[in-house]
């Protein structure tokens, strides 16, 4: 049998201040194995194998979420496929913020396309996870990797990607319980108020400049927020003193990953193991276990091999 191998990057969106509009990638990855061969039965075994987070609860049937993207790419090409085997190997947590649902329906998409000889173009790609998804903050930067640029219109995305700093970490504070995307898009108001969306929009455009010219002081006011993070504060018990006790241990900039319940703070690499160590700390004071990792970002997007 053959084996084509995905590597696809988390991701961390809302990037800051930029709600539904900005996404960065991460080097923390999740893998996708096919191995496939062609031949003339048209009735194949399924077998699905799962290495890592969610071995023992995500399916490994035909709700598979990377199985189900597969089958939305060969019904599109028009396609009957070979036999194969999937081998999931997880790294990137669920229902955290950092992107295990894009990265899982991105890699599906992806494989599947290799399989159809690549008959979806990168644009067809995205616009079919964007969907998906119902957003591309998250699909974009993973496949693109970097800082990246989104807007939907509900049907078509537009995008464009800046290379993230070689000198800035991303450090994760991970919360040990699952917070979904639909419950956490649920709290949200129907409206805003106009001042609001001012306060958004001139810090987005100050962090996109910050991180351009690396002028990272700014970052604390760029990436404050008033579109989500007030309204799931609520879902995300001690988010407000995990914030001060990043920026008390120097994080240039602190933010919901996502939509929670992760907390990503930006930091140099002097920084970063005492800012994981604090926001750990201000997490059990309310009684919540957690765990911090320290990522590179990673400016490839995803990896194709044979």
């Amino acid at each position: 049998m053959k084996t084509i191998k995905i590597k696809i990057p988390a991701t961390t969106a809302n990037f800051g201040s930029g709600f539904d509009v900005l996404g960065a990638a991460l080097k923390l990855y999740n893998e996708i194995e096919v191995a496939y061969e062609f031949t003339n039965s048209r009735v194949h075994e399924l077998k699905i194998e799962i290495i890592g987070e969610g071995k023992d609860t995500l399916p490994k049937n035909e709700k598979n979420v990377v199985l189900q993207a597969m089958k939305t790419v060969f019904r599109i090409c028009k396609t009957v496929p070979p036999a194969y085997k999937l081998r999931l190997i997880n790294h990137i947590p669920l229902s955290r913020g950092i992107g295990s649902s894009a990265s899982a329906r991105l890699g599906g998409i992806v494989a599947a396309n290799e399989l159809c000889r690549k008959k979806l173009s990168e644009d067809e790609i995205i616009q079919i996870v964007s969907k998906l998804e119902g957003h591309p903050d998250n699909v974009v930067p993973s496949y693109f990797g970097g800082l990246c640029i989104c807007n939907f219109d509900g049907n078509n995305v537009k995008y464009t990607k800046v290379k993230m700093p070689f000198d800035l970490k991303a450090v994760l504070c991970i919360p040990d319980f699952e917070l979904s995307t639909d419950k956490a898009r649920n709290i949200l108001p129907k409206t805003i108020p106009h001042k609001d969306a001012v306060f958004n929009s001139s810090r987005v455009a100050l962090f996109m400049s910050a991180i351009i010219q690396k002028k990272y002081e700014l970052l604390s006011i760029a990436m404050e927020d008033k579109l989500h993070q007030p309204y799931r504060k609520k879902l995300i018990p001690g988010m407000d003193d995990v914030f001060k006790s990043a920026e008390k241990s120097g994080a240039y900039g602190v933010c919901i990953s996502g939509s929670g319940p992760s907390i990503l703070a930006i930091s140099n690499e002097n920084s970063a193991v005492k800012i994981g160590m604090a926001m750990q700390k201000a997490f059990f004071g309310h009684r919540i276990t957690s765990k911090y990792i320290i990522c590179d970002f990673d400016n490839n997007g995803i990896q194709i091999s044979k």
